[in-house]
């Protein structure tokens, strides 16, 4: 089934290697769970170049193809961090987007809305709802994007890393509208430097306060603890963190670790001790993802 796209920005061309656009989340303009409010969206700039985003209120897609595809690739839906307050686009999308496709990936950098009682009934949910959306455009679009469907992938860093493991245990509570009964399972999971419990001990209170505001209920922090959420049908997944993150404690990924383990849910974690928060940010792409690359060469998600 086709949907129909309204394109925001179009490149027609490949450009160093990639085609891109931008396309709206919800093609019929009907974002669920929203107010209307006319919130401005701000552009953020760190020494003077393009950094990432606030205020977001409406959701979109940001796609990137592989320049040439002999075969349905996997697509990975990027999540940016910034602790529910703002996405680090650049460093935490576009620049792991133009990886990915090098090695013949489809890549979709996820806008998401960012928890805010202004423009949304329950705020808690937002985020959630746009993967969940993001991941059942994917699998809607995936014949006509060169995707395979059974390799769609959601990943993640910090909060971003939270909205990702959340769509990665959550995906049986559909929170948007799903008449066409599509899956919302990713295939699997990539965490870097996850935000994973709302709990005290754990949690980066930051993150907490925005998705969840300041007093949240023992139900909404145990609802998105997302270790406590774990199946056997929670997907293989990949996961990396700083042993000394002083933002995000390293806790998050072990506690999410031994959760998917006891569960028998195939996941490979990668921890480094020293780094602190943002590590990989300090490195080529190419050198931290490479064994990413490996882990999804293994499982086939990446053609050898």
């Amino acid at each position: 089934m086709k949907v129909a796209l309204v394109v925001i920005l179009s490149l027609s061309c490949f450009l160093k290697g990639y085609a891109q656009k931008v396309i709206p989340l919800y093609s019929d303009g009907l974002i669920p769970n929203s107010i209307p409010y006319n919130m401005k969206e701000i552009t953020l700039n760190r020494n003077g170049k393009f950094a990432g985003y606030k205020s977001i209120s409406k959701p979109t897609l940001e796609m990137y193809l592989p320049a040439k595809a002999n075969s349905k690739s996997a697509a990975v839906i990027i999540c940016p961090g910034g602790g529910y307050g703002m996405e680090s686009y650049e460093l935490e999308g576009r620049n792991i987007a133009k990886t990915f496709i090098k090695q013949g990936v489809v890549a979709l950098i996820l806008k998401y809305r960012l928890p805010s009682d202004s423009i949304m009934k329950d705020k808690s949910i937002g985020p959630l709802q746009d993967a969940q959306q993001a991941i059942k455009l994917v699998r809607l679009q995936a014949a006509e994007w060169n995707i395979d469907i059974n390799k769609i992938g959601i990943m993640g860093f910090s909060a971003g890393g939270h909205l990702a493991s959340s769509a990665g245990v959550h995906f049986d509570t559909s929170f948007i509208p799903n008449k066409e009964n599509i899956s919302l399972r990713p295939d699997f999971s990539i965490l870097v430097y996850p935000v994973i419990s709302m709990a005290d001990k754990l949690a980066h209170l930051g993150s907490r306060t925005n998705l969840l505001g300041p007093d949240p209920t023992p139900e909404k922090i145990k609802f998105f603890s997302n270790d406590l959420h774990i199946t056997e049908k929670t997907p293989p997944t990949w996961i990396t963190h700083a042993g000394d993150d002083k933002v995000v404690d390293v806790d998050n990924s072990i506690a999410f670790y031994e959760a998917l383990r006891h569960s028998n849910v195939p996941v490979e974690m990668h921890l480094y001790p020293k780094g602190d928060h943002g590590f990989v940010l300090k490195l080529p792409a190419e050198e931290w993802m490479y064994p990413l690359f490996g882990w999804m060469k293994a499982n086939n998600w990446i053609q050898q």
